[in-house]
């Protein structure tokens, strides 16, 4: 009798012992089932922090403007982390400021004269610089105006009042002008109807409004508007031939995204855009 109630005690303790270990077994089954699964690799792609934002300041000569605005949606539409940010101005002005430690990462200019200095003042690597477009000069006038102009000479007349040119010293197309006009010498002579402005894009602006009777600005610029009309294209051989060079800036925080973009403007893509301004392709 003792024998068996100490073998049904045995039995009894295996059963609960039994009934516990499956318990944990099934505790533990449990736990694993309810661990969140690994991130699958295209889900971690997938929450990838964006490419941080870059912006380029491109400054550039007033006479790109709507130009360079046209490329900058084309090129932001492929390169969704670059941010163009243009400075507009006079080539000479903008070469100063350069020189004077402006944020830039690229320049471009109206002139060979003032990407030379910043090449030998050693601010752009000559490697890094060519020319890209050419252009020529034009005299516009008001649409609506009556002086008859056809050439140089006929700026003398009484009826022709005041005539416009960008400032020699830092505005190349004043000082294609002031050549263009040496050469014919009429330079000294129409010394009391000039006004000189900040950029060929206020010679414009001049002209549009009836403030000058008479302006200096490039074909492209005259083409940007019906407010003016041409009234003679100046003789190429009076002045120095007009070259748009453009190039990397050293001090360039982002030399890698800078030469990416200088590059796209010798695309075709986007000299076509250039093309279309009335810009020409040097030879």
């Amino acid at each position: 009798m003792f024998k068996f109630m100490k073998s049904s005690m045995l039995v009894s303790i295996i059963l609960i012992l039994s009934l516990l270990l499956g318990a944990c077994g099934a505790g533990t089954n449990s736990n694993s089932q309810t661990t969140p699964p690994a991130q699958s690799q295209a889900e971690a792609q997938g929450n990838e922090t964006p490419a941080e934002t870059v912006e380029l300041t491109v400054s550039a000569a007033a006479s790109l403007t709507d130009a360079l605005k046209e490329i900058q949606t084309l090129y932001e539409a492929s390169h969704k982390n670059i941010k163009l940010v243009y400075n507009f101005g006079a080539s000479g002005a903008l070469q100063k400021q350069i020189e004077q430690g402006a944020p830039a990462d690229l320049f471009f200019s109206a002139s060979s004269k003032n990407m030379k200095a910043l090449v030998e003042g050693e601010l752009i690597h000559a490697d890094k610089q060519r020319n890209l477009l050419s252009n020529e000069l034009v005299v516009v006038m008001p649409s609506d105006g009556a002086a008859g102009i056809g050439n140089e000479q006929d700026l003398k007349k009484d009826d022709v009042k005041i005539v416009a040119i960008g400032i020699p010293e830092s505005v190349p197309a004043g000082n294609y002008a002031k050549e263009a006009l040496t050469n014919v010498q009429l330079w000294d002579e129409l010394q009391p109807k000039m006004v000189q402005a900040k950029d060929v894009r206020q010679v414009l602006q001049y002209v549009e409004t009836g403030n000058a009777d008479a302006g200096f600005v490039y074909k492209t610029d005259a083409l940007t508007t019906s407010k003016v009309k041409i009234a003679f294209t100046v003789d190429q051989s009076a002045y120095t031939p007009v070259k748009y060079p453009v190039g990397i800036v050293e001090a360039t925080k982002h030399a890698g995204e800078a030469e990416e973009f200088y590059n796209f403007l010798g695309t075709k893509e986007a000299l076509d855009v250039f093309l279309k301004y009335g810009f020409t392709i040097p030879k």
